[in-house]
């Protein structure tokens, strides 16, 4: 459904996907698993982070987290 939207800034693409307007499917090309500690991935053009005591747990069970086959 369209919509009016104000002013959009984009700071910075990276390998990801910018849709304006109306989209039927969007899916994922490539995927990435990355381990990160609290305020460590912001991204913005002006930021505050304020964390305490951070723990960060890598281990993962799952064999596949997001699979992409037949995404072509």
């Amino acid at each position: 459904m369209p919509a009016i939207i104000g002013p959009v800034q984009i700071v910075t693409v990276s390998g990801g996907v910018v849709q304006f307007g109306d989209a039927a499917f969007i899916s994922p090309k490539s995927t990435g698993k990355t381990f990160a500690g609290s305020g460590s991935l912001n991204t913005g053009a002006f930021i505050i982070a304020n964390n305490g005591l951070s723990s960060t747990g890598v281990l993962d069970t799952n064999l596949i987290d997001q699979p992409i086959a037949g995404n072509n």
